[in-house]
């Protein structure tokens, strides 16, 4: 199963949400949630576990969505 990381916005900028997570990455802008949320999809992808980001607008509409794969032999996080 994919872990799922998402991007969407709050009251006060934006926030990256993911199980990985102790809590909540908040952000000022989107663009650097996104490039946070794919950074971190990217080293899971790396561990080996496949990630998915999902992007939403201010409306809640679905904006994007990433597929990372994971990648075989890989060094990296431990689950």
């Amino acid at each position: 199963m994919a872990l799922l990381i998402s991007v969407a916005p709050t009251l006060e900028g934006w926030a990256v949400r993911s199980e990985a997570l102790d809590s909540d990455l908040t952000f000022h802008g989107g663009a650097r949630a996104e490039a946070a949320a794919r950074a971190l999809a990217e080293q899971y992808a790396d561990a080996g576990r496949q990630a998915e980001v999902e992007i939403y607008l201010r409306d809640g509409a679905l904006a994007g969505r990433y597929v990372h794969p994971a990648r075989d032999g890989a060094e990296g996080l431990a689950f």
